[in-house]
């Protein structure tokens, strides 16, 4: 429950432009240079801050914002601190994907094999493609943008209509394809292809939060398992491990075997 507090304050806080959504507008004020943490999209019309990913995206094809080395920091900063624990407590899009996995239908594992996609799409679709071709193909491709932004300035701007063409077809493809799957499976974008949480994970070992398991205790009952919404199994695999999002489910253990601290030192 405290979870799924977080999550839903997290996504009024990150959308709390109401205004815009009556007007149709994007937020233009002071707090657009600062980051959000989790996943949002700058252009939604109540968000107030920018997207971490679109501004690295844009130094890259366009070595136009010179707030990169904070972006980074300040993603590093969270990183060393909790490792991806914003995408278990403060991601919009996470919150999506919890709450549509509920949805009753048949459930399907994500392969393993698939799980180094993020990486692959903060490399190639983040810095190497709009490097070369100068252009911000992730954001043009992201379905977070696509169903906070593009659906709704579509909606609001009529002008717009007569530029639908096979891009923005091609975005609500991406986004049904990632819907559908949400509905199956647990979190397939966060598993799969979040760039965001690419970078995070990259701290799960060195951050400050520890999750560890008394093996003495533990008596493989499962339930970390079945609780965990990225289908971890903490007992074999630990809290280090890049798919741990740091939502804290597997410490409600039957047993007390799992538990979490921080530590500023190994």
């Amino acid at each position: 429950m405290k979870q799924r507090i977080s999550q839903i304050l997290s996504a009024l806080l990150y959308n709390s432009y109401i205004y815009g959504f009556i007007v149709g507008t994007i937020y233009q004020g002071n707090l657009k240079f600062l980051n959000c943490p989790g996943f949002n999209c700058y252009s939604c019309p109540s968000a107030i801050f920018a997207c971490p990913i679109g501004i690295l995206q844009f130094f890259t094809a366009y070595g136009a914002y010179h707030l990169t080395l904070y972006t980074l920091g300040f993603l590093g900063a969270i990183g060393t601190v909790g490792g991806r624990i914003i995408c278990g407590w403060g991601c919009p899009f996470g919150l999506l994907q919890d709450l549509l996995f509920k949805i009753k239908a048949p459930k399907l594992k994500i392969p393993s094999f698939l799980y180094p996609g993020r990486y692959v799409t903060l490399i190639l679709f983040v810095f190497i493609i709009p490097y070369v071709t100068k252009e911000p193909w992730f954001s043009k491709l992201c379905p977070i943008g696509t169903l906070e932004a593009g659906i709704a300035h579509i909606l609001y701007n009529a002008d717009l209509r007569q530029f639908i063409g096979t891009i923005f077809a091609i975005k609500i493809i991406i986004l049904a394809g990632f819907l559908a799957w949400m509905i199956v499976s647990k979190r397939p974008f966060c598993r799969t292809t979040c760039p965001l949480g690419a970078i995070y994970s990259l701290f799960n070992r060195i951050s400050f939060l520890r999750i560890t398991v008394d093996k003495n205790r533990c008596i493989k009952c499962g339930k970390c398992h079945n609780n965990c919404p990225v289908s971890i199994t903490v007992y074999e695999n630990g809290g280090a491990t890049s798919q741990c999002i740091r939502c804290l489910r597997c410490t409600d253990c039957p047993v007390e075997a799992i538990s979490y601290s921080f530590k500023l030192t190994r």
